[in-house]
């Protein structure tokens, strides 16, 4: 009997869970299609000036190594 009360607690618990977090996920405020494209286009110019700034600096310790080292 002990098991049985257990897995009901259990169920309850997890159901209470998916209610709460359908009505947390109701208050929030989506943003448009506007705002999605305009922070999409945001984090792939950043993600290249980092890419290609990275890229340099790899490139002239390379060269700097081997000049070096030679």
């Amino acid at each position: 009997m002990a098991k049985a009360t257990e897995k009901n607690t259990k169920w309850s618990a997890l159901v209470s869970f998916v209610r709460e977090a359908k009505a947390e996920l109701k208050k929030v405020t989506w943003p448009t299609r506007k705002q999605m494209w305009y922070w999409t286009l945001i984090v792939i110019v950043f993600t290249l000036c980092v890419s290609l700034y990275l890229g340099i600096i790899d490139f002239v310790l390379a060269w700097l190594f081997s000049a070096l080292l030679g």
